[in-house]
Formats: structure tokens, C-alpha cells, sequence
């Protein structure tokens, strides 16, 4: 069932094209993950490392926000062929710059601030065109298929990408993985160019409205891409106290790493599972999974030994997995095609601030409670926000709304 699932997906050939350029992006931002905080420490004058380095991360994620909600009117109409090569190019053209003046040693920390905010100003729209052309090339049936290997891509390179990052500044020059990276924006856009997808017209002129008011009409799928950023805001505090909980209890980056690796490992198996879902209840599958997800984090507060909660890890990746695949296959299978781009960048305009903006919050949280209490109270705020959207869903007086049906 799995063979045939999936090779029923990857018999496309346009999809086939997009997700070799999307592995090799996909890898290339992975190192990103090292390269922009580690170049940013090493053009930090004396004790303005933190704040250099917060100033490159927030500039490479926020603007795509600020992107994503003053654009519409200029790239709610354009195919999601050209939003996708579009943000490939600006992302390779500032992420090569930044890596060039950098080789050249006339990179500073305010010009490589300003190259990382302007290679993701279109950021959301690059992401929401991926999506949107994915919808576009697989039929309804098979588009939780395409979104599980799009979002396997993504996890495998999260695997991946930040070793071989380290290896490469360990060995060569942040500058130089930086510049791979700027490559592999290339690739995809070479690989996007080839693909041919019947033209879609915007659907009236809401093609070029605010995805936030179109958004507002599909209360549905508001509600989903609000609880979505709720949940990631909740995760956020994770990324901050894990290290600080190992780092308490004597561990190294070592045993960091493999609590990713596990997250990692358990994401990429419960992606590809999760392209087997039928279901066309999403609710149920959303409150499950952030459920669950919580509930792997209680164990925290409670000593629970280290082998213990690494296994966890890995199972809260497996349930975790198929999660953003679904979310998206909600909205594919819910948006008029000429709509989707719009929507889906305005989805990203909400979701894409949660998990930053969690991980200030959970700045706060460890200063006050520790790491280990920390990762107990973001599980249980977790399993709150669970709730609190299975209450809703059962209020007598709320009117009822069909369910957006994922394949």
C-alpha cells in the first residue's frame, strides 16, 4: 500500500522534477541552520555576539511575514511557477552576495543583516507557491501522497543539512556553505522552470486580495491556521529549554543532537505513514496530534531518565510527522485554485511569527522555572490548547461547518 501510494504521486512527471530541486533546496537551507548563526558570531565585534546573531536569525525568518502581508496585490495573481522561482532567485542572489563579500572580507554585521532580510521578504510566497503548484500537478486523491514527500524532503534536510554545515565551516569557510546554499536556490529554480502546469486564472479579484480577508471568509481554515500557529507558539519554548535541561543534568551537544536526530528520524517515518491517512476528519486529527504532542513533553518535569525521553522525542517526530501535510492538504482541497497562493501566504503570515515569538517566551520561561520545567509547562499549555479546540468543536451554539476534507 505504501509502494503504491506513493509511486501513484511520483509517476507525475512535473512533481517528480519539483521535488528533486526541492531536496536539494531543501538541503542547502538545512545548513542554513548552522551557517547564519555561525557566520554571524564570527563578524560580531566583542560581546555583540547575541545580538548579532539573534539580528541574523530574525532577519532570515521574519520578513517573510511583512512579505506575505503587503505583497498581495502584486503577487495574489502571479502562477505559482513564478512566486516559486521568484523567491529562489532572491534568496540565491543575497544569500551569493552575502557569501561573496564575505570570501572577499568586506561582509559587516549590517550588510549581512539587511542580504538575510531581503532573501526572505518573499519568503511565504515562494513556500505558498510550492504548494499551490503541488495542487495544481496531483489530483485531489493524491495530494496528502505529494504534500508527505514534500515535507519528508523537508525533515530529511533537517537531518542532514546542519552536519554537513559543521563539516564544511570546521573544514572550509562559513562563507563557502553559505554560497552552497545560494546554489541550491538555484537549483530549484532551474528545476521549477521546467515544469509546464495549465495557467490558472484568479478565480474574481480576490486573486489579489488580502489573504487575511480571504482567510476571514473560510472561517474554517481560519481556525486551522490559528491553531496551528498556537501550537508551533507553544513548541517554541522547546528549541530554548532542551538544551538547557541537558546542559542541568551534565550533558553535552552530543546528546543534544541526538534528540533531534531522533525528532528527526520519527518525523521523516510518521511523514511517509501519514501519506497512508484516509481520514476526512480533521479535526480529530489536529486535537491528536497536539495532543500527543504535549504529552511527550510531561515526562520532563518529572526526572524521567534520558533514555527515556530521547525515545519520546522519537515519538513525538512520529506524530508530529504527517502533521504539516495534512494542515496543507486542507487547504489545498478547500481553496479555489486561483485563491491558493494567496491563502497559503497568508497562512504563513500567521503561522510563520509562532515559533519565533515562542522561542522569546520561552527565553523567559527558563530564566524563571529552569529548563526542565519549562519543557513540562509548554507540554501542558499544549494539551490545554487541545482541549480548549475539542470544547469548541462540541459547542451546542456554534454553527455548524463542514470539515475541510484532505485526500
Amino acid at each position: 500500500m505504501l509502494r503504491d501510494t506513493y509511486l501513484g504521486v511520483l509517476r507525475q512527471p512535473g512533481f517528480r522534477r519539483l521535488l528533486a530541486g526541492l531536496g536539494i533546496s531543501y538541503l542547502g537551507d538545512g545548513m542554513s541552520a548552522v551557517v547564519i548563526a555561525w557566520l554571524a558570531l564570527t563578524l560580531a565585534a566583542p560581546g555583540q555576539e547575541g545580538a548579532v546573531t539573534a539580528a541574523a536569525l530574525a532577519a532570515y525568518s521574519l520578513p517573510a511575514v511583512i512579505g506575505a502581508l503587503t505583497l498581495s496585490r502584486w503577487l495574489g495573481g502571479l502562477p505559482s511557477r513564478r512566486l516559486v522561482i521568484g523567491n529562489a532567485l532572491l534568496r540565491a542572489t543575497m544569500l551569493g552576495t552575502a557569501a561573496a563579500l564575505h570570501l572577499a572580507g568586506e561582509l559587516r554585521p549590517w550588510s549581512y543583516v539587511v542580504l538575510l532580510a531581503l532573501s526572505s521578504l518573499l519568503a511565504a510566497w515562494g513556500q505558498a507557491g510550492i504548494y499551490s503548484l503541488v495542487g495544481a500537478l496531483i489530483p485531489a486523491e493524491g495530494r496528502l501522497a505529494a504534500n508527505s514527500l514534500v515535507n519528508t524532503a523537508l525533515n530529511t534536510a533537517i537531518v542532514l543539512g546542519p552536519p554537513a554545515a559543521g563539516l564544511l565551516v570546521a573544514a572550509v569557510n562559513p562563507g563557502v556553505a553559505l554560497a552552497l546554499d545560494a546554489v541550491s536556490f538555484l537549483a530549484l529554480a532551474l528545476a521549477v522552470r521546467g515544469i509546464t502546469v495549465t495557467a490558472v486564472e484568479p478565480s474574481t479579484e480576490d486573486g489579489r486580495r488580502s489573504g487575511l480577508r480571504l482567510l476571514v471568509r473560510r472561517p474554517e481554515l481560519l481556525a486551522l491556521a490559528l491553531v496551528t500557529a498556537g501550537f508551533w507558539f507553544l513548541y517554541g519554548p522547546v528549541e530554548v529549554a532542551l538544551p538547557i535541561h541537558i546542559d542541568a543534568g551534565g550533558g553535552s551537544a552530543r546528546l543534544l543532537g541526538a534528540y533531534w536526530a531522533a525528532f528527526g528520524i520519527g518525523a521523516i517515518v510518521g511523514g511517509l505513514l501519514g501519506g497512508l491517512l484516509r481520514t476526512q476528519r480533521t479535526w480529530p486529527f489536529v486535537i491528536a496530534v497536539v495532543i500527543a504532542w504535549g504529552g511527550i513533553l510531561l515526562p520532563f518535569g518529572f526526572g524521567a531518565p534520558t533514555g527515556l525521553t530521547v525515545a519520546m522525542f522519537a515519538v513525538g517526530g512520529l506524530v508530529y510527522g504527517p502533521f504539516p501535510a495534512f494542515i496543507t492538504t486542507a487547504f489545498q482541497n478547500a481553496t479555489p485554485p486561483g485563491e491558493l497562493s494567496t491563502v497559503l501566504a497568508a497562512k504563513g503570515a500567521l503561522t510563520g511569527p509562532a515559533t519565533p515569538l515562542g522561542m522569546i517566551a520561552g527565553g523567559v520561561m527558563v530564566t524563571a522555572w529552569g529548563g526542565s520545567w519549562t519543557l513540562f509547562a509548554s507540554g501542558a499549555a499544549t494539551i490545554a490548547l487541545a482541549l480548549a479546540v475539542a470544547a469548541w468543536r462540541m459547542l451546542p451554539l456554534r454553527r455548524p461547518a463542514p470539515e475541510t476534507q484532505p485526500a
